[in-house]
Parts: C-alpha cells; sequence; structure tokens
C-alpha cells in the first residue's frame, strides 16, 4: 500500500459519507494486503459492520445489517492474527462476536447454547443448523469491552471494559488466564509489548499500568496525563539499549518534534525488533521497553520500562525503595539511592531527590505530580473520608430503598456488589496500593493537539498521532528528519498535518 499512499498524499484513496450511524474504529488485513488490494473492516455507531477495499473502491459485505445481532456500538475490531476470514468485533453491550467473511447473518436472531462459563465471563456457540454468523459469543465482564488485543503470538486475547478489568484468554481453548483492576474507573485500551511478556493499559484513573502476564502481577504505574487515557502503544523500534549502537530516541525537548513522515510500516523490521528483544530476555541482559499514550488531555507521554523496574531482585527490595523514597526527602536514609530514579517517581514532595537532576527531568516531574484530582491519591481518599458516613446513612436507610423500583433497587444492590469487589482486590497483585509499585514518569510529555488524542502508531522513522478535530500528524524521530523531507518534500516544515 505504501505505493498508492505515496503517489499523492493530497487526495484519499477512497471516500465514503455516512447517514445515520458514524464510523467508530477499523482494522485492516496485513496478511492478505498488497498494492492493488487491501481487506478492511469498518465497525459503526448503530452495531453494524462494513467490509471494504477502498483501493478496488469495492464494498464487498455488511454483518448485522439488521441489527439483530447487537444493537449497541462497535468498540473495537480486528481480523484474528493468521487467518483471512476471521474478525473479532467488540460491542457496547459487553459482548463478541466472532465471524466469517464467507458466512452470512441470517434473517432471524441468532440462538446460541453455552459452551464455556467461568467468572464474569461466558462463551456461546451458535444453534444454527447451517454455518452462519456469529460462531461465537463472548460475555465478558460488566459494562462495554472498550479494546482488545491479540498477543504477538495470535495465542491470547486481553481485553479492557468499563468495568475496569483486564481479562486475558486463551483464544483457542477459550478459557480465561488472568485478571487485572484498574486503581478506579474503567479500562480503556490495551497493548502487549513485542515479546508478548507485558501489558500495558490506559483507562479512567489517569494511569499507564504495566501488567507482567508471565508473573501475573502489576509491574509499575505510569502517572503522567491530566485526564483520561485513550491509546497506549508499544514502540517497536526501541527495545534494548545494547541492541542499538546508536537507538533513535526521542528526547525531553520540543525541538525533537517536527516535519511530517511517511505513513508506512515495515512487518519485517518489526518482527526483527521482536526476535531481539526475546532473545536479550532470554539472556538476562539489559532491557528497555518504550512505549507511548496520548489522552484526552492532548498529551503524548513516551515512557521507558528499564531492568530494575522489570526484575527487581526481590519483594524486599521494592518495599525498600518505596520506604526510601518517602524518608530520603528528609535526609533521613542513604538509600535512596537504590531507586530507579530515572524513571520512578519519588513518593514525597521534598526536593532533596530532584538536586541532581537536569531540569527536563525535575519540570517532567513537577508536571506528573500535578496530575488532576481523579489521578491523585490523596484527595481522593480525602473525598471518600469526607462522603463515608453520608452516603452509609442514605444508602441503607429504609425511606431510600423503598422508594426505588424493584429494577432500580437491583441496580443499587449491584453497585454495592460491585464496590465491594474492588475494596476487595485493592492491595492484591492486581491491583496494588499506589505505594506497592515503582511509579513512573514520563521521559516526554508534551501537548501536541487541541482536541482530544484518538490514534498512536510508532513506525520506522516516524510516529503518527491523530485528533478528534481530523487531524492526522506524523512526528520525525531524532536524526530523520533530513530523510524524511528529501523523500517527502510536500511535508510542512512543522510537522503537523499529513
Amino acid at each position: 500500500m505504501h505505493e498508492v499512499w505515496a503517489a499523492d498524499m493530497s487526495k484519499p484513496v477512497d471516500k465514503r459519507i455516512y447517514k445515520g450511524t458514524l464510523p467508530t474504529c477499523h482494522d485492516s488485513n496485513a496478511l492478505t494486503a498488497t498494492a492493488e488490494s487491501v481487506s478492511l473492516l469498518v465497525g459503526f455507531s448503530a452495531g453494524q459492520v462494513q467490509l471494504i477495499d477502498p483501493i478496488k473502491k469495492e464494498t464487498s459485505k455488511l454483518f448485522n445489517e439488521d441489527r439483530l445481532i447487537d444493537k449497541t456500538t462497535v468498540t473495537c475490531l480486528k481480523w484474528v492474527p493468521g487467518s483471512e476470514s476471521l474478525f473479532l468485533v467488540a460491542h457496547g453491550s459487553g459482548c463478541l462476536y466472532l465471524y466469517n467473511v464467507e458466512h452470512t447473518c441470517g434473517t432471524t436472531p441468532p440462538h446460541y447454547q453455552l459452551l464455556k462459563q467461568g467468572e464474569s465471563y461466558a462463551i456461546h456457540t451458535g444453534k444454527s443448523k447451517t454455518a452462519r454468523n456469529p460462531l461465537l459469543r463472548w460475555t465478558v465482564g460488566e459494562g462495554a469491552v472498550n479494546e482488545f488485543a491479540f498477543s504477538p503470538d495470535g495465542k491470547f486475547l486481553a481485553c479492557v471494559s468499563q468495568d475496569g478489568f483486564l481479562r486475558v484468554f486463551s483464544f483457542d481453548a477459550t478459557e480465561l488466564q488472568c485478571t487485572m483492576k484498574s486503581y478506579f474507573g474503567g479500562l480503556l485500551c490495551v497493548c502487549w509489548s513485542p515479546d508478548g511478556r507485558f501489558i500495558v493499559t490506559g483507562g479512567e484513573d489517569d494511569l499507564v499500568t504495566v501488567w507482567s502476564f508471565s508473573d501475573a502481577r502489576v509491574v509499575a504505574r505510569g502517572r503522567g496525563h491530566k485526564s483520561w487515557v485513550s491509546v497506549v502503544a508499544f514502540d517497536h523500534c526501541i527495545t534494548s539499549v545494547q541492541d542499538c549502537d546508536a537507538p533513535a530516541e526521542f528526547s525531553g525537548s520540543d525541538e525533537d518534534f517536527h516535519d511530517n513522515a511517511q505513513f508506512n510500516g515495515n512487518r519485517e523490521r518489526a518482527n526483527s525488533a521482536q526476535s531481539r528483544l526475546s532473545k536479550r530476555n532470554s539472556t538476562n541482559g539489559s532491557v528497555t521497553y518504550r512505549f507511548g499514550s496520548v489522552g484526552q488531555d492532548t498529551q503524548l507521554c513516551l515512557w521507558d520500562l528499564t531492568e530494575d523496574v522489570l526484575f527487581p531482585l526481590s519483594r524486599t527490595r521494592t518495599q525498600t525503595n518505596a520506604m526510601s523514597a518517602e524518608t530520603g526527602a528528609n535526609g533521613n536514609n542513604s538509600a535512596n539511592s537504590s531507586l530507579p530514579r530515572s524513571n520512578s517517581l519519588q513518593h514525597s514532595t521534598g526536593s532533596s531527590p530532584n538536586s541532581n537532576k537536569p531540569t527536563s527531568i525535575v519540570d517532567s516531574a513537577l508536571i506528573a505530580t500535578g496530575v488532576s484530582k481523579f489521578a491523585t491519591l490523596a484527595l481522593h481518599e480525602v473525598r471518600k473520608e469526607r462522603n463515608q458516613e453520608k452516603e452509609h446513612k442514605r444508602n441503607h436507610s429504609i425511606s431510600y430503598i423503598s422508594n426505588k423500583s424493584s429494577d432500580k433497587l437491583n441496580q443499587i444492590i449491584g453497585a454495592r456488589a460491585a464496590k465491594t469487589d474492588v475494596a476487595k482486590s485493592l492491595g492484591t497483585t492486581s491491583c496494588p496500593r499506589m505505594e506497592e509499585i515503582p511509579l513512573l514518569e514520563p521521559l516526554v510529555c508534551k501537548k501536541i493537539a487541541h482536541e482530544r488524542l484518538t490514534v498512536l502508531i510508532f513506525l520506522e522513522d516516524c510516529l503518527v498521532t491523530a485528533c478528534q478535530e481530523g487531524f492526522v500528524c506524523t512526528w520525525a524521530r531524532p536524526g530523520k528528519v533530513g530523510l524524511l523531507s528529501s523523500q517527502n518534500p510536500a511535508n510542512s516544515p512543522s510537522g503537523t498535518v499529513v
């Protein structure tokens, strides 16, 4: 598709206008994509899914056309890795459906039979005598499934839901492998590391959370956004410091972000980076993962996961580091030097830990510390204590309950049960307290748009972002600016609009 897009970047390959429904998500099948054809799935706000070919300008099929399968918004859809015909669709109803492009959807509502169920999930198959869509229906958690992602090897499926849970399933065996709970609020986005060992999520707690899939525990949290985190993505090109003689990294200065870059990927190089990272991990070498995040605060954040955070010597060391951060600000403990200072925020407000840091790092820490009240533990606890007595009296009074309908009463009981489950999970490996794990600070925390950001993609020479205002932007990596400008002289020098 690079040859087609590079021909004339000022004109779209295809343009379609929809009435009565809005496109909400899309995914192309990289397995079958060529310069002359691409299979593109588009999900809509009314629940339909369309298969089109924007290069040939063809519309192949429309799934769930009569909304008999699901009437809620399509929140995420993806082709099943390694398949030319299977794709998975998530809806605001909390259900995922497995489709086959070769099958029809039928003219009557589908009937299901239970295949498997477990804690907070159930999987059903269709009861139709003839092959028809959907092949499977997954009911996951409470509320919408906001996003899902397949592991790099295609064997596992990670889902994040509005109930605040990350759930990882074995896709072929349809079995739940592990779960993680957000600090609070719903989880909105999810991404796997290139080697499949770690999962990063973001959501309504304004945090990014790093989950170790192999150890089934939260490794770290990142605090830098001032509103909900909408997208997280790993940088496949920056994997380990020792893998590259001169890695093309982003620095913290504003000048590093300028000039447009050409929007094309390189699957072979990404796979090469994945194999290098896996090899490095297997030999216990020095490992650095980099990922980025964008949010509704219009900010781009870049984060580094280093060996001292990912592979602590013991649980005791982690606890000691947390204590050192609290006492080091008062100068009472010299063990503060054992903290991974380059990418962990101090848990105190003292100035001494920052005395030896460059100004840019100190500024980033201050920005990250001043996040909104929804990402601040102290204020959250104060608010909880302030309303605790009032909430208890109101919600448990006879007059309050008797004035509600039976449906409303069931909702109230369900909400109380959910709050109880959240309280039970806090302090566990699936949802540790803030002081129990390293707190990352972003390497870069930069406002790059005027409206909430919705896209973040890392490519070989650049990264691509998009915002709700409709602007798609490419940002050149350091050292690539001159090369990209010569390849695409039409790019504007500010690196804003493609």
